[in-house]
């Protein structure tokens, strides 16, 4: 693991204490991302599940919209879950007009796909190079509906991604914040390794 390695978690609103509790367990400098000037000196970012809408107001408010995209467009890594993969979808299904899709990974995503809060469920996965399952938490989670062809589908549940990744940016449809297994934020962290190692700073590289 690169401890040299700073990973912000956007911190706006969401479950991003538990992503930082875990870049921690992992030797990660983990930095909370609230204004533009947090995002100064990361290597990668991670925005967390929440209320998408929501992220989506407070990103116009704290005037993070343009920085954020542009991190992205650098090709820095970047890592959504359940809201956070909303975010970074290409097209947003069910979603509100003004609702934010940051176009950053090539899949449509349903907004509460898998239905309301009393819908949430757990269940085991099977994530490609993982030699045992992923026990996944699935809140009001988003459903991946469409994915392009250069994403890489890393995990299915009944067939359908819900764990996806292209080039520099991957996404969840669930929460692996919540469980005690850290190999998904381990995974992210390498990317963010190899990303820096190889000098990546091309949206060439992420699209």
């Amino acid at each position: 693991m690169n401890v040299s390695s700073t990973i912000g978690v956007l911190a706006l609103q969401g479950a991003f204490a538990a992503h930082l509790d875990l870049l921690t367990s992992l030797d990660v400098v983990g930095r909370p991302v609230r204004l533009p000037s947090d995002l100064e000196g990361l290597d990668g970012l991670i925005l967390p599940g929440g209320e998408s809408t929501t992220m989506s107001n407070l990103l116009r408010s704290y005037d993070l919209l343009g920085p954020l995209s542009e991190f992205i467009s650098a090709g820095h890594p970047v890592f959504g879950t359940c809201a956070g993969m909303i975010l970074l979808s290409d097209r947003i299904l069910d979603g509100r007009a003004d609702q934010i899709a940051l176009k950053s990974i090539d899949i449509v995503v349903r907004r509460n796909g898998y239905g309301r809060q009393v819908d949430s469920f757990e269940t085991d996965i099977d994530v490609d190079g993982f030699d045992s399952a992923f026990h996944a938490v699935f809140i009001r989670a988003p459903r991946i509906e469409e994915v392009g062809p250069d994403v890489d589908v890393l995990a299915r549940h009944e067939g359908v991604p819900v764990l996806v990744r292209q080039g520099t940016v991957m996404a969840a449809s669930f929460h692996p914040e919540l469980t005690n297994d850290d190999r998904i934020h381990r995974l992210f962290a390498d990317m963010v390794r190899d990303a820096s190692s190889s000098g990546v700073t091309s949206r060439d590289q992420v699209r």
